[in-house]
């Protein structure tokens, strides 16, 4: 079954079953979710939907299914293997406080077994439970209902497989059946569904050591997993249990098909074997491992190059930048002489109807160009790089050091570390950490003093009109452009603005025009600019853009362009001074020459720095 019709087929099973399909989210998670300590991307398809599984309504209702694009580079030392991947899709179903565990367990192993779904062998399927601890009881519930199910078409159970029987159901602890998304949030028992995909053992029962050791040596195959968001986790502990218990239920992709496919890794799988083949063609040293590699990791820089970020040293950009270097540096080993470009181009055809992003007009030409431009400048820190590291190479490297490389040349941390091996040196990791914390941290208070310093003089009405147009500006960006714009500073005077923001590439001509077009419409508007104080928690709520990783005060100012902070056109974490209308920016009725007729206009759009770009603007 090709992975098209896996993910339809899917969508249409739970879509009939009264599920509304909502669309995926990007895979660069948004800073205004008013979570602790949120991660960079969406690791797992329920992560987007973690304000609606505490109680908040979603507007689509409370069923509803997705194939959600995830990014996970925690494992991805393991990537190469036959299971690991840093990108993949996850098919989620979701009952936002609506049924609960029967219904979830019968439509998962209905979806699994039926004509309707997938149509597997019911008997090759074996089911984990979550056995209790000190946080909550054993799921004996959820094990009774999967007896039931299986009585009922006539599957073998067995007895009770802690006992030492065998059987189709076995308790584990919670680190194999308890979800949560780390110390804050939903947490909760599942039950996962596993499948004996190369038929090793007839559909016949298990010991509960037979099934572990299955499971260690992957004969058997985890094809679906149910989570059940019973309680909430703050700081660690669970605080209560949710009034509105939901269901998170779905299953990977990637192990769908393989399963489905008869293979025994997800490379062979139609999600990856194009890719696959053609870096075998471009290859002049065939390597599986670094293949693999390559055809990940330039999967995963595709898709999230489509959704805004670009390479750098920090954050989200760090991770991308890590991903590229890594398939240059495997491309090299496999002697593909920088023949990278055929797999990104072919990655975008295969995925083009699905996911548009990655192939629109807009993103096409960007993708490839913010690749092909991060491959020219690792071959050329590379040579660089290598020739300091030979220096630095005749005792163990310290994590200053390692830094340097990194910071100066280039070098990924894991070159480092693997050219170390290869000469029996070590290298200090923590030390590192701890040197490329700092540099972090230097980063955002650099880009916070930018901001903050940015106005020229906060009581002269032109830059007043000028910060206010600022707002406007950015909004309008990110209106054209997409979510990938993010402010990286201004400067204001009285004569002109100047804003600084994330993007890979040259905008074009038709891109400006929309933009002033926009700005323009909001001046003619005549828009409301308000002003509102709340606490921190409450403003992230609002959507109000600001600078991620800044570090705010309790009480939070927020400016918003429009009648209502919820519908508002532009709303932003700022401490002022702005106009009170945006008709204002049309310049005072009676000054000579101009009669509140001024127009927003794009002087210059230039690079300011890699990845970002500078726009300098006026009111004539």
């Amino acid at each position: 079954m090709h992975s098209s019709d896996i993910r339809s087929r899917f969508l249409a099973f739970f879509a009939k079953r009264g599920h509304v399909i909502i669309q995926s989210a990007s895979l660069v998670t948004a800073d205004e979710k008013g979570i602790t300590n949120p991660t960079l991307f969406n690791t797992a398809g329920m992560q987007p939907l973690i304000p609606y599984l505490l109680g908040k309504a979603h507007p689509q209702g409370t069923r509803l299914v997705d194939s959600q694009k995830c990014v996970r580079t925690v494992d991805i030392d393991d990537v190469g293997d036959r299971t690991h991947a840093t990108f993949f899709e996850m098919l989620g179903n979701w009952s936002l406080g609506d049924y609960f565990k029967k219904e979830a367990i019968l439509w998962s192993y209905e979806f699994l077994t039926s004509e309707e779904g997938l149509g597997l062998n019911p008997n090759q399927l074996y089911v984990t439970v979550f056995e209790g601890d000190k946080n909550a009881s054993k799921d004996e519930e959820v094990a009774n209902i999967w007896k039931n199910i299986f009585t009922k078409n006539n599957i073998e159970v067995g007895g009770d497989t802690t006992k030492g029987d065998k059987g189709r159901i076995f308790y584990l602890p919670a680190k194999n059946n308890w979800w949560e998304a780390g110390d804050n949030g939903p947490c909760g028992p599942d039950s996962e569904m596993f499948y004996d995909f190369g038929n090793a053992f007839k559909g016949t029962l298990l010991t509960h050591t037979d099934f572990v050791n299955a499971d260690d040596t992957r004969v058997v195959l985890e094809v679906w997993n149910d989570v059940f968001m019973q309680y909430e986790k703050k700081d660690g502990k669970i605080i209560r249990t949710l009034p509105k218990p939901s269901v998170d239920t779905g299953a990977g992709l990637e192990r769908l098909a393989m399963t489905l496919q008869g293979v025994d890794n997800i490379y062979d799988t139609d999600l990856l074997k194009s890719a696959m083949d053609k870096i075998k063609e471009l290859s002049k040293n065939w390597e599986l491992i670094s293949a693999r590699i390559v055809a990940d990791h330039i999967k995963a820089s595709v898709f999230l190059i489509a959704d805004g970020v670009i390479p750098s040293n920090t954050d989200r950009g760090y991770v991308l930048r890590k991903l590229i270097r890594r398939a240059v540096r495997h491309s090299d080993k496999l002697g593909m002489q920088g023949d990278i470009a055929e797999v990104v181009d072919l990655i975008q055809q295969q995925y083009a109807s699905v996911y548009t992003n990655v192939a629109d007009a807009q993103n096409k030409l960007r993708i490839q160009s913010v690749i092909q431009e991060e491959e020219y400048k690792f071959r050329i820190t590379l040579a660089h790089g290598l020739k300091e590291f030979a220096k630095l190479a005749t005792k163990d490297i310290s994590g200053h050091d390692a830094f340097a490389l990194f910071s100066s040349y280039g070098f990924p941390l894991e070159l480092t570390v693997e050219l170390s091996k290869e000469r029996s040196i070590k290298v200090d990791i923590t030390a590192f950490e701890v040197e490329f914390k700092k540099h972090q941290d230097l980063s955002r208070v650099g880009a916070e003093q930018k901001f903050k310093g940015g106005l020229a003089d906060m009581q002269d009405p032109m830059v007043i009109r000028y910060h206010t147009a600022t707002h406007l500006l950015h909004q309008a960006l990110h209106d054209v452009l997409g979510d990938g714009v993010g402010q990286k500073g201004s400067n204001i005077t009285a004569e002109r603005l100047r804003f600084d923001f994330s993007w890979g590439t040259k905008m074009t001509d038709e891109q400006k025009k929309k933009v002033e077009d926009i700005v323009n419409e909001k001046i003619a508007q005549a828009l409301p600019v308000n002003q509102v104080i709340m606490k921190k928690d409450e403003a992230e709520k609002t959507g109000a853009r600001h600078f991620f990783g800044e570090k705010y005060g309790e009480d939070i100012s927020i400016y918003f362009i429009g009648n209502d902070i919820n519908s508002a056109y532009s709303k932003e974490f700022c401490g002022g001074p702005h106009v009170k209308n945006t008709s204002e920016l049309a310049g005072p009725e009676g000054m000579p020459g101009h009669a509140g007729k001024w127009k927003f206009k794009i002087q210059k759009e230039e690079a300011s720095s890699h990845g970002v770009r500078r726009i300098k603007a006026v009111l004539v």
